[in-house]
């Protein structure tokens, strides 16, 4: 077997030494979203550092740990915390809680992120429902021999944000009265911002959000055969259209500022997956 997925296993052994719970839904807690586990139903917790050779967060805001529990009738397991290349770690190390959450038996993967605006419209505050992504000098994950166990060489990723799910998102928000915009990610490694002229080029090829996460975690989820779904809190205007420095205390401000709406769109969105999946 693959060391890797050797190290899946492991990891997977320690989780259902603490918890036998199958999840249907993994979700990834971006920065300011870490309270909305507090919310759930919870049936177990597990710290990262419980858990032998699993990275631990160490970027402001990300707790470290997964929760357990039921968003209503949705089993769900949901990432407190995430790791970023930014701080160090390979991007096999960045896409291991993803794959983990998919040993565990999850179908669904909902990620979020804080990121910044690269449209007029897209400003702090407003939230994004990410219909594509771009990978941006980011070492794609499954790079090295493939791991034949999760799937295959040449995963397709025409449809990487999945239709349907996007629909239940849209629907969420037209219910919560949440203003959603919708636009197309791209992730950089970090930890600097982007300059100006980046953010040209970066327009230039398409995108309208950019961050430092999410495009390696969602490819990974895509190779193991998850469904992918992704919505964006923007935390500023990216460099060059905001008027003031960038910095991290004001994403992390302006990600708690949004947090309520966001929470009542997530809340809402994975109560309907369960729905959705449920023949």
């Amino acid at each position: 077997m693959h060391p890797e997925m050797l190290r899946i296993q492991d990891c997977l052994a320690a989780v259902r030494a603490r918890t036998s719970f199958v999840p249907e839904v993994a979700v990834v807690l971006g920065s300011g979203l870490g309270g909305f586990a507090e919310s759930i139903r919870r049936v177990a917790a597990v710290e990262y550092t419980e858990i032998p050779g699993f990275p631990v967060s160490t970027a402001p805001g990300h707790a470290g740990r997964f929760i357990f529990g039921f968003v209503e009738n949705t089993r769900v397991v949901c990432m407190q915390g995430r790791v970023h290349m930014y701080e160090g770690y390979d991007p096999a190390d960045v896409v291991l809680p993803v794959r983990l959450m998919g040993a565990m038996g999850a179908k669904i993967f909902f990620v979020t992120n804080a990121c910044g605006g690269m449209r007029p419209d897209l400003d702090a505050g407003k939230l994004m429902l990410i219909t594509d992504q771009i990978s941006c000098f980011v070492p794609n994950p499954l790079r090295g021999e493939n791991l034949d166990e999760l799937g295959v060489r040449f995963p397709d990723m025409t449809t990487v944000y999945d239709r349907e799910l996007r629909d239940i998102v849209r629907a969420s928000a037209e219910k919560n009265g949440v203003e959603l915009k919708e636009g197309v990610y791209v992730q950089l490694p970090g930890p600097s911002y982007e300059t100006p002229a980046e953010i040209r080029m970066l327009a230039t090829l398409g995108a309208d959000a950019v961050g430092m996460s999410t495009v390696v975690e969602v490819i990974a989820a895509r190779h193991a055969g998850m469904r992918a779904v992704g919505v964006s809190c923007v935390a500023n205007l990216a460099a060059g259209l905001s008027p003031t420095p960038l910095t991290g205390e004001e994403v992390i401000e302006t990600a708690n500022r949004t947090a309520p709406k966001f929470r009542r769109l997530l809340w809402d969105s994975i109560a309907a997956m369960h729905r959705e999946e449920t023949p």
